[in-house]
């Protein structure tokens, strides 16, 4: 077996986490497969790296479809983020939910009094996001450094430069494909040309469009180049033509537009940034959560699948509240990677204080925005270092009821465990978005058995996609 070499008619015996192919070669070792593959597929291969315990391995052919694999309809299309669509939905239910009892595998004696409870499906399975980015750009092949004038799309999975044309996006909202396609023809019939990341010259950048799903409400985030424009003068004046032009179009067009901003974006880099400049409308929309209303501006965080994230916060409070404890109404309840707060604000009316913890400062200043305009007044936003938080709170002897942590996919600071350990929290409720750093952080956080997991459960915020959260309880013993 050599590197390059083909292997034919190899069956994909599972996904797993990441969306990648699992299979077995004739001398026992695994094989990792990329390219997007499906279950009991047959593919033809070409071997990447060979190392001591298993292969990594490129799909070049499927030789035989997978028996569950299904027909999409015409004007769906598969991007690199919605590989998952030629697998029906309760396929990809049963796939992702054996994925997180296969990642506990390693500390199954951890969990051998837990309750595995069943996945919660998403509410919906298209056009469940309220926010999508497109990207403008001209290149479609690297290799050969071909290039057209106008592509506008979604980045080819790795590829900074390289942009696929959308013809319709399935995850994304039904209007704010109606309005992906209206910027289309705006922007293919303007003098304006496509912006070129590698010479940095051009105008067009990027678009971002936010809808909220219980208002109707949409904002819409322009991203253009800000030094596009021979003089300063004749950029001003390109820039106010541009602005009043656009919103005029859009607004009139679309009743339910109810913002829209544009981002001058000078830097080299290929992400929406820039001062947003407000040109039409309300400076943010407002979406709702059970009863409480957030405000949404142009880069406040939210989750991109509304109705399913009830779902999830709802496991997260009733594995909070399940146990129906008398003492958690005067106690403290730390909620730690709070972003801008949402599950803590949820949490308020359960307890007598309320420690949101975040490091971005603009989350946190929208998390107090919307504490007050839904009359929460027991929430405390700390713009900290969740480690350095925890290790002031461990060193004034201040004790906590309850504790939620949502941390990003790298997972908790191993600081940050210790000092929850000590806490004697009665309760740790673990949201995650990675199942491996997540049971990693479990195996430390019930190694000196002061905890005890009692319940986990998966929720498919993201289908079509390899991506999961999980929910997960521990209790102290």
């Amino acid at each position: 077996m050599k590197k390059h070499e083909i292997l034919e008619n190899v069956k994909v015996e599972k996904l797993v986490f990441g969306g990648t192919g699992l299979a077995t070669a004739e001398d026992g070792r695994k094989i990792l497969i990329s390219g997007g593959v499906i279950p009991e597929a047959i593919v033809d291969i070409r071997i990447l790296k060979i190392k001591k315990n298993h292969i990594e391995a490129q799909v070049v052919r499927t030789v035989q479809k997978s028996p569950f694999e299904r027909e999409i309809p015409q004007n769906w299309q598969l991007y690199g983020g919605c590989k998952w669509l030629p697998i029906p939905y309760e396929k990809q239910l049963e796939i992702k939910e054996n994925q997180i009892k296969e990642a506990f595998f390693h500390i199954q004696d951890r969990v051998k009094n837990a309750t595995f409870h069943p996945i919660i499906a998403s509410v919906e399975t298209e056009h469940y996001r309220n926010k999508v980015e497109f990207s403008w750009g001209k290149y479609i092949s690297a290799r050969e450094n071909i290039h057209d004038e106008y592509r506008f799309g979604f980045h080819l999975p790795g590829a900074f430069d390289r942009i696929e044309n959308c013809r319709y996006c399935v995850l994304a909202d039904e209007e704010i494909n109606a309005i992906f396609h209206e910027v289309d023809a705006i922007a293919r019939n303007s003098d304006f040309p496509t912006y070129d990341p590698k010479t940095q010259i051009g105008f067009w950048r990027h678009l971002v469009i936010r809808k909220a799903k219980y208002t109707n409400e949409i904002m819409i985030i322009f991203s253009v180049n800000g030094l596009f424009g021979e003089t300063r003068n004749a950029k001003n004046i390109l820039m106010d033509d541009f602005c009043t032009n656009i919103a005029q179009q859009l607004s009139e067009k679309f009743p339910n537009v109810a913002s829209i901003f544009v981002l001058e974006n000078t830097g080299k880099a290929d992400i929406v940034a820039g001062d947003a400049k407000h040109i039409f409308g309300k400076l943010s929309i407002t979406e709702k959560l059970f009863d409480f209303s957030f405000e949404i501006q142009p880069k406040s965080f939210f989750q991109v699948n509304t109705f399913t994230a009830e779902k999830l916060y709802q496991c997260a409070i009733d594995f909070l509240t399940a146990k129906n404890d008398s003492n958690a109404k005067d106690g403290i309840l730390l909620d730690l990677y709070a972003g801008t707060g949402t599950i803590g604000m949820l949490l308020s009316r359960y307890f007598r204080e309320v420690y949101s913890v975040e490091l971005v400062t603009s989350a946190s200043q929208d998390g107090e925005k919307n504490a007050f305009k839904n009359g929460v007044k027991n929430m405390h936003f700390i713009n900290q270092k969740v480690e350095d938080f925890a290790a002031d709170f461990a060193l004034n002897n201040l004790s906590a009821h309850s504790i939620v942590v949502d941390p990003p996919r790298d997972g908790l600071h191993p600081s940050a465990i210790e000092n929850i350990l000590n806490f004697a929290t009665n309760e740790i409720i673990y949201v995650s978005c990675n199942p491996a750093t997540l049971v990693r952080d479990l195996e430390l956080m019930t190694a000196t058995e002061k905890y005890e997991i009692t319940d986990i459960r998966a929720v498919d915020m993201f289908p079509h996609t390899h991506h999961i959260e999980t929910v997960v309880r521990l209790a102290k013993k």
